[in-house]
């Protein structure tokens, strides 16, 4: 089971790998050859985990004799060796100069393309932060500050991504409104719902929300702005700065966006492995959030009432769920959403025979960890006990890293380059 369930988690990730699912969303080689004969330029930029091999991928099926340059930024340890698109390397989850230095890089490429050019735009999870190019008269030092305070608040990814795109010059659509060129926007989506504003912060999406909902974010998960980061923010409500370009603006005829990797794609592909194996794959959502022991909490009700009657499901099932969980952190622990889900759901679970589960973060990284997360046996909590550790006060320190890396029970994959956000799986034997 064990290796049945790391199978599935690797069907998953290669089901959101740019270098094999990008080909089929780039314009044809007709239409490369038109835009070539006319003089047009192709430039791409991107920013997110997936941003090198997307980049890749692009140079690989781009004609040779077609003009094609560009700028990515990715996470460290992230990039790849590109030929005719730069990679850069810059910090996630927190922005930092390197990212901004990039960002002002990639805005400037977008400004200089004219009508006859096109502008491909990589965007994948993670390019919120690694996007950063901080709105004028906010210094970096407080958008890592306001980033800190809402990773740690438990704001689900969609609010902290109004507060940011508020904070920048080159998201929440504004990337679009800085060129004359056409734009292809070709998407990696870790967003429940694959919302375009969202993923990314949305470079080249109209952007709904406005610094009125950037502020009601800051209230409800009680962050304290940053002094210029509050007067931006008060400037922008009073309508002193020019709002985000909302839906319905002529700059978005030019944009098309194509996604090219999703979560319920990923699940897709791992129930598959499962159904293969004789196991009866079941796909509750490719958008459940939520705070992690909660949804933990959930979970383990539904693989109960399996468990006690054979009800909705019979065994042997395989309930698969995607999206992206939220961890309000209390703790000193070391651990990330994945690692924590399972830790609540081990309690959830026990007297509970035949349950396994793994959660792991497609993108390879649960939290700021070397691993991707976890796998809960039936036997987890004993061995737990035989080596003296206590799940509850575990849970309570947010340290399901801790946890699991004594039993030797996390996934460890390294980088994935790609991201379409959490994967779970728990599978109830007969």
């Amino acid at each position: 089971m064990r290796a049945l369930l790391q199978e599935a988690f690797q069907a998953a990730v290669a089901a959101a790998d740019p270098l094999r699912m990008l080909a089929a969303h780039l314009p044809s080689p007709a239409e490369i050859a038109a835009r070539t004969a006319a003089g047009g330029r192709t430039v791409a930029v991107g920013a997110g985990k997936a941003a090198a091999s997307m980049a890749l991928a692009l140079e690989r099926h781009w004609p040779e004799d077609a003009p094609l340059s560009g700028l990515v930024v990715t996470r460290y340890a992230h990039g790849l060796p590109c030929r005719r698109v730069s990679v850069l390397e810059a910090g996630h989850p927190m922005p930092d100069a390197a990212g901004e230095q990039a960002a002002g890089q990639i805005a400037a490429l977008a400004a200089s393309l004219g009508p006859q050019d096109l502008l491909v735009a990589l965007v994948s999870g993670g390019g919120s932060s690694l996007l950063s190019l901080p709105a004028e008269g906010v210094p970096m030092a407080e958008l890592r500050q306001v980033t800190g305070a809402l990773l740690a608040s438990g704001a689900p990814i969609q609010e902290m991504n109004i507060v940011r795109k508020h904070l920048s010059r080159i998201q929440g659509g504004r990337l679009a409104q800085l060129t004359a060129a056409q734009v292809l926007a070709l998407v990696v989506s870790d967003v429940a719902g694959d919302e375009l504003s969202a993923i990314a912060s949305g470079p080249c999406a109209p952007d709904p929300s406005r610094y009125a909902d950037a502020l009601d974010v800051l209230r409800r998960w009680e962050v304290t702005a940053p002094p210029a980061v509050a007067a931006h923010l008060q400037r922008g409500l009073a309508g002193e700065i020019p709002e985000t370009p909302k839906p319905g603006d002529p700059v978005f005829a030019r944009v098309s966006h194509r996604l090219v990797a999703t979560a319920r794609g990923s699940l897709l592909a791992a129930a598959r492995v499962f159904e293969a194996a004789g196991i009866r794959p079941v796909v509750l959502g490719d958008t459940i959030t939520g705070e992690a022991r909660d949804v933990a909490q959930v979970m383990g009700a539904i693989a109960r009432e399996i468990a006690a009657h054979d009800s909705p499901f019979t065994r042997p099932v395989a309930l698969l769920s995607g999206g992206e969980c939220t961890v309000t952190v209390r703790g000193r622990g070391r651990g990330g959403r994945c690692t924590e889900f399972l830790l609540a759901l081990a309690r959830e679970l026990q007297g509970v025979p035949g349950a396994w589960a793994l959660a792991a973060d497609t993108d390879g990284i649960d939290g700021v960890e070397d691993n991707a997360g976890a796998l809960l046996a039936p036997d987890t909590l004993a061995r737990a006990a035989a080596l003296g550790l206590d799940a509850r006060r575990r849970l309570d320190d947010n340290d399901g890293h801790g946890f699991f890396s004594a039993l030797g029970d996390l996934v460890i994959t390294g980088p994935t380059r790609t991201n379409v956000n959490d994967f779970r799986a728990i599978v109830l034997l007969p």
